[in-house]
């Protein structure tokens, strides 16, 4: 009894190191897309203006990329497809290296920019207005969140993959899109919880303010 358990046992692991060669020996293509992400799979096809490849962590189900969403795409036979090309008629301005460079950009912010000044600032903002129980609260937390899209975007250098891509203005172009995006986002979120619990407070406490205050308390 022993001796059949070793050998299933034996017969169980040669299947698992098989299967695992046999998935190292799979060669995948490496596609970059335009919104900055990276993904490695075998390109199964590149036919009607589109490529496609099986979906990284959904067995049977295939992703189609149109040209339009690609920036290029690097073969495991080490020839490279070119997608982008710079097109002022189609709003391409930049060129393929600029470009390159402004999809660093924004994949170091996705990676590494944290918003979190502005969700605690939109945060407060919303619960101080909340708790005035006004018409006019809101104005508050979401002013806070336009002005967070506006204002100066402070780039932390231990967020940067390489330091010499500061010295392009296209990637700072692209750092500062996805960063400024990520504070309206964090913003958005936390003036509405923010004003949500000023408006839960003030229901609850809005009898015990003082008499004398005038600044639109409804009591």
């Amino acid at each position: 009894m022993l001796k059949f358990v070793s050998l299933v046992k034996v017969v169980f692991l040669g299947m698992c190191l098989s299967m695992s060669m046999n998935a190292q020996t799979v060669k995948k293509d490496t596609i970059y897309l335009m919104n900055g992400n990276v993904i490695e799979e075998m390109v199964l096809d590149t036919s009607l203006g589109a490529v496609t490849i099986n979906h990284p962590s959904k067995l049977n189900k295939r992703l189609h990329f149109e040209n339009d969403q690609l920036f290029s795409v690097h073969y495991h036979t080490g020839i490279k497809q070119q997608y982008y090309v710079q097109d002022t008629l189609r709003g391409n301005w930049f060129t393929r290296n600029e470009m390159w460079l402004y999809m660093k950009g924004e994949k170091d912010a996705k990676k590494g920019f944290k918003a979190r000044g502005a969700l605690l600032g939109a945060g407060a903002a919303g619960l101080i207005g909340g708790l005035t129980g006004t018409f006019f609260a809101p104005i508050a937390p979401y002013g806070y969140m336009a002005l967070s899209g506006i204002t100066k975007v402070r780039i932390r250098h231990n967020t940067v993959s390489n330091p010499n891509y500061l010295e392009h203005d296209a990637y700072i172009l692209g750092y500062e899109r996805v960063a400024r995006q990520k504070r309206r986002t964090q913003s958005l979120l936390g003036g509405t919880v923010g004003l949500v619990v000023g408006y839960i407070l003030y229901a609850a406490l809005h009898q015990y303010y003082p008499e004398t205050v005038n600044v639109g308390f409804n009591k």
